[in-house]
């Protein structure tokens, strides 16, 4: 598997679960926007501080841990 290194890990920020690079996103919220259908044109328009390699690596992540 490819290293994640945008993809962090801080019992003080939302409680551990794994965010992206510190930040209070988590994987799961990226995975849960993406599910809904959005685009990631439309996942960086509402939250330009996020860059698209931080969605791919955030389905990354996701895809590793059900496999």
């Amino acid at each position: 598997m490819e290293h994640l290194d945008r993809i962090t890990w801080n019992p003080q920020v939302m409680g551990g679960k794994a965010c992206i690079r510190g930040m209070r996103v988590t994987v799961g919220m990226i995975v849960g926007q993406i599910a809904e259908g959005h685009s990631f044109e439309e996942i960086l328009n509402a939250y330009p501080y996020l860059e698209r390699e931080d969605l791919h690596q955030a389905l990354q992540y996701a895809t590793s841990r059900t496999s």
